[in-house]
């Protein structure tokens, strides 16, 4: 059994601290105010800064990032921390732009994160399309990752990165059994692209999440941005109607506060 401690810093920026480790995913740490331009035409103003400095973090084992070519996932902050990472776990594109010596993995490929008297983690990366059907050329690459180690007593830990509800998302519970899901919410749309979205909905996030069977849901990536179209009151309402299961598995994160959690 392993208590594990999550601290949301802000969108999709989380920390996950237990027997040592310190994995961090998507890093964004700049200021509010900006708009960032995330290419044909679509651009996002960053409206809250993150609930914990980057400084205040200490040593970071591995940086575990969706996709390395939208601010709202790495920015400028951001990158200043990935080469003092101790690893970088990324998609293949991302790891090719990088100027680090990041890991690329392809959907269902995995690696290993191994320091001595901690347990090893295998990361294997998960389907994501964040965007409509063959949106993959304009949007790029994004992945997700499994994390599952010795002692988990749930199941495995799911960070599904930004991606609408496919065929490819709905995978990860049947290979896995996961016990606890890291869910990127938002909703996300931009005005140049109509009703398109790029991320789930929440009704779309309990659906998944009907689908998993985790025993713990974890919302981030819907706060703090401009792009986002559904906030928290949207994910309140969404699993108020979901089955009681559903229902007893969201867990709000306090920004800059640790919550601990049994995986």
């Amino acid at each position: 059994m392993t208590d594990v401690r999550v601290t949301h810093i802000g969108g999709p920026t989380v920390l996950i601290e237990f027997d040592g480790w310190q994995l961090l995913t998507d890093p964004t740490f700049d200021a509010p105010g900006r708009t960032y331009r995330f290419g044909w035409g679509t651009a996002s103003r960053k409206l809250t800064g993150p609930a914990l400095p980057a400084e205040s973090l200490g040593d970071l084992d591995a940086v575990l990032l969706t996709h390395d070519h939208h601010a709202d996932n790495l920015d400028d902050a951001g990158r200043v921390l990935l080469p003092a990472a101790g690893r970088v776990v990324t998609t293949v594109a991302g790891s090719r732009r990088l100027g680090v010596d990041a890991i690329g993995l392809a959907p269902w490929q995995h690696t290993t994160l191994t320091a001595t008297g901690r347990p090893t983690i295998e990361v294997t990366a998960t389907p994501c399309r964040h965007g409509p059907p063959l949106s993959r050329p304009v949007v790029g690459e994004v992945t997700g990752f499994v994390l599952r180690w010795a002692g988990q007593r749930h199941g495995p830990l799911w960070i599904t990165g930004d991606t609408v509800l496919y065929d490819g998302v709905r995978q990860v519970g049947g290979r896995f059994g996961i016990g606890t899901v890291v869910l990127h919410l938002g909703a996300v749309r931009f005005g140049r692209t109509g009703a398109l979205r790029y991320t789930m909905t929440a009704a779309e996030g309990v659906e998944l999440c009907g689908l998993v069977g985790a025993r713990s849901v974890l919302p981030v990536h819907y706060e703090g941005w401009s792009h986002f179209s559904e906030g928290r009151q949207a994910v309140e309402a969404a699993f108020a109607a979901a089955p009681a299961t559903v229902r007893a598995s969201l867990h709000w994160l306090i920004p800059g506060t640790a919550s601990s959690l049994t995986v």
